[in-house]
């Protein structure tokens, strides 16, 4: 259920309603929009506040919200949310693209990605500092060491870094070096660690799980959204279907389908959902088309060399000339790059 106040509702007539809610045992979830502010309600018995707060100085209507995700979707903020970092904003016409290694192997080679994809275009630097993989005898990253070549690397290029966390006892070290968790599709319904980057106040970029729902994915979003952080971004990765020849199968409809339920920014990574370098470019060029608000692309100097999922990651040049495709298909419907 949400509170919608009237425009130009004073801010002491939006407190006296929080306060209200709060009499009656109830958590608030307040959205300050551009002309009004929302209120969302948490908590099991509401009746008791439409009866109680209709007529109340500065409230304009109560809502019930239908939909089981009551912060993630659009009911509750009709406005698209835009998560902006230092130079960056994502949510808006300007497609973000999402750039660098699966897992940061060295400092060396992380630098010399990191220089050509901020000058291909890239607009957030990727790398793995924690990889929870299949097998336990797999490359599992550097642990705080990558994240330390990771701000060195923000120093030098100036963009922001986004770096997967996997435990939740971590989440305070890894937000001393990024500026985006990611939360993987692994963790997707890791609901102790949802609650701890939610808590964190970094901005989240939440990855689908392989078997999981579009509502399961609003969902796993709502466990950060009511801990107070709004700043979420979804990320279409590919399910599992009875399809073999790609790791997985991209689902480009939850882009269109997602921007229609939620007013999250929806990224796609066409890497991990075909697994095939040759396919990452037209899947991410058919996400741009499709709505998605960013792409995340894996790339590496020497992507048959690579400790972690080299078959799919694009090698520099191949990145370059990407990224040109992008900006046109990007031109034709009516954004940029």
């Amino acid at each position: 259920m949400i509170i919608v106040m009237r425009s130009g509702a004073s801010s002491e007539q939006v407190e006296k309603v929080i306060d209200r809610v709060h009499s009656f045992g109830l958590r608030t979830h307040p959205i300050y929009g551009v002309t009004k502010t929302v209120i969302g309600i948490i908590g099991d018995d509401k009746t008791r506040v439409v009866e109680k707060m209709r007529g109340m100085p500065g409230v304009e209507d109560i809502i019930p919200i239908l939909q089981p995700y009551k912060f993630a979707g659009r009911e509750a903020h009709p406005e698209n949310t835009v998560i902006e970092l230092e130079g960056v904003k994502i949510g808006t016409d300007t497609v973000v693209v999402i750039a660098g290694p699966c897992a940061v192997e060295s400092e060396e080679m992380l630098l010399e990605t990191a220089r050509s994809v901020r000058k291909s275009g890239a607009g957030v630097l990727r790398g793995g500092a924690y990889k929870p993989r299949t097998s336990p005898y797999s490359f599992q990253g550097l642990g705080e060491e990558a994240l330390q070549f990771l701000a060195r690397a923000r120093e030098e290029t100036g963009l922001p870094i986004i770096t997967e966390v996997t435990d939740p006892r971590n989440v305070e070290l890894v937000c001393r070096y990024a500026d985006i968790l990611q939360v993987g599709a692994r963790n997707m319904q890791n609901f102790v660690l949802l609650t701890e980057v939610g808590k964190s106040g970094h901005p989240v970029m939440l990855k689908r799980g392989p078997s999981s729902t579009i509502k399961d994915l609003l969902l796993a979003a709502e466990y950060v959204i009511i801990e107070g952080n709004r700043d979420v971004l979804l990320c279409e990765r590919g399910v599992t279907t009875f399809e073999t020849y790609t790791r997985n199968t991209l689902d480009l409809s939850a882009v269109p389908v997602l921007k229609e339920l939620s007013h999250l920014p929806v990224i796609v990574d066409p890497a991990h959902a075909t697994g095939r370098n040759s396919l990452v470019e037209p899947m991410a060029l058919a996400a741009v088309a499709a709505g998605a608000d960013g792409i995340m692309v894996e790339v590496h100097p020497d992507p048959d060399a690579a400790l972690c999922d080299g078959q799919q990651a694009l090698a520099l040049d191949e990145f370059e000339r990407m990224m040109g495709k992008v900006k046109a298909i990007a031109e034709i419907v009516g954004r940029n790059l």
